[in-house]
């Protein structure tokens, strides 16, 4: 442990005081002689004094130095402010004056930092500081930083306590919690996903039940209601067993960021990745599997996620994806569509995650062709808010009109543009990014209702 000493600000005021009184004596008259023979004898007894407050301070610091353990989370979810605590312990007789500085990755925004605090003898103090990661990956944290000043104050002393770690920033989950806790308390409608009811729906056998008025007569369970002598009903639930599959983006134009996190948002890609997360969820809890595979990147980045079932599932597949950036490339969709097929064969739901452009066309409609053949493709396109907002501007000025009439024009394009491409399918949707999410429970809940696969 490596410790740097630095002149602390009452050696340099004492220093700068000194020069200052012997520049007024020359400029007095005094001779120059006698001003550099006390200016001299000054700083030689000036250098005892503090060679003998630097050698006991560290004499007094090895015997009894501080300690810091510092509380981290196990992962950071993305743009959540997350409170972070360093405790110094002194177990030692005297007090330290101390400056504490936590080194964090660049991605990773801070506010409470530095500290500077006095630790009493024989004591425990806590410091708090809030992080928050502006950019999932994995956060690089470095050692703490501490200074401490010399008994006399004439140095400060530099150097570095703890270890080095490596943490996991995670997608947001704020969306998947808030979904759990309404679905808990039968309030999804709160957040726009539609509930419908189950009873009698679906092709999986549930569980028997008393007729209750409006339930079908052909679910009468005839023998149950002779056994029980009162009418007993099947009720059904939707089919179960399925697979979702998800067909991400990671091309160029997922890189779209149209206010980052300072609106609690992020770019297209991390508002893809949002919705990902939550129907996975909700896919799992019904029963279902999940799967995914990205696209539009390096080869040697790309990842693939074999279809899995269970709660456990979530977890594996955000490790897998959480670290992924869209790159700077273009996507191809017909490639992507073949490398799918050649790895799911069982028919699935597959879900393509993209942001969709008129000159995409061409590529997207004989990749949408190619996984219809086997499976039931529903292609969710990201809009961009920025269009919304330009198409409903108050026309202040005359130039306000040409805005407007561009956002519109250009935003009937692109929707004349998606239904050539999706055809007649009523699945696919090209909304904006914070809808996304919600969008895609409710298509889902469509398809699970409809028995489309």
């Amino acid at each position: 442990m490596r410790v740097v000493p630095i002149p602390g600000r009452l050696l340099v005021l004492a220093l700068a005081g000194a020069a200052v009184l012997a520049c007024a004596a020359l400029l007095a008259g005094a001779p120059v002689g006698r001003v550099a023979a006390v200016a001299g004898v000054l700083l030689g007894l000036g250098a005892i004094g503090v060679g003998v407050d630097l050698w006991r301070s560290c004499q007094l610091w090895r015997a009894a130095p501080l300690r810091i353990e510092r509380s981290l989370p196990g992962a950071f979810s993305l743009g959540v402010p997350t409170v972070l605590t360093l405790t110094l312990v002194n177990e030692g007789p005297l007090a330290w004056r101390v400056s504490v500085f936590d080194e964090l990755d660049p991605r990773v925004a801070f506010e409470g930092l530095p500290q500077t605090v006095t630790v009493p003898p024989a004591a425990r103090l806590e410091l708090r500081y809030t992080a928050t990661a502006m950019q999932r990956g994995v956060a690089q944290f470095g050692a703490t930083q501490l200074r401490w000043r010399t008994r006399a104050g004439c140095f400060e002393m530099r150097q570095t306590l703890g270890e080095p770690r490596r943490l996991r920033v995670y997608p947001n989950f704020a969306a998947l919690s808030r979904y759990a806790w309404l679905s808990g308390d039968r309030r999804l409608a709160q957040i726009g996903i539609k509930t419908y009811a189950q009873r009698g729906l679906g092709t999986d056998f549930r569980q028997l039940a008393d007729y209750k008025t409006g339930d079908s007569l052909r679910h009468i369970d005839w023998k149950a209601t002779l056994r029980h002598r009162r009418p007993i009903v099947r009720e059904f639930q939707d089919d179960r067993d399925q697979c979702v599959f998800f067909l991400l983006d990671c091309g160029r134009r997922m890189r779209a960021d149209e206010g980052g996190l300072a609106q609690q948002a992020g770019s297209h890609f991390d508002e893809a990745l949002n919705a990902l997360m939550l129907l996975s969820y909700v896919a799992l809890k019904e029963g279902d599997e999940v799967g995914a595979m990205t696209f539009g990147s390096p080869k040697e980045e790309r990842r693939d996620f074999a279809p899995r079932k269970g709660m456990a599932t979530l977890n594996a597949l955000m490790n897998r994806l959480h670290d992924i950036q869209p790159g700077a490339t273009h996507s191809d969709y017909l490639v992507a569509a073949q490398q799918l097929l050649r790895v799911q064969h069982r028919r699935a739901l597959v879900i393509v995650l993209t942001n969709f452009r008129d000159e995409d066309a061409a590529e997207l409609r004989p990749a949408i062709k190619l996984l219809r053949r086997n499976h039931l493709v529903l292609v969710a396109s990201l809009r961009e808010r920025v269009l919304g907002r330009i198409a409903n501007q108050p026309m202040a000025q005359a130039r306000d009109a040409v805005d407007v009439a561009a956002a519109h024009l250009f935003e009937q394009s692109r929707r004349d543009a998606f239904a050539r491409v999706v055809g007649n399918d009523p699945l696919s949707i090209d909304v904006e990014p914070a809808d996304l999410a919600v969008a895609l429970v409710n298509r889902y809940h469509a398809v699970k209702r409809a028995g489309l696969l």
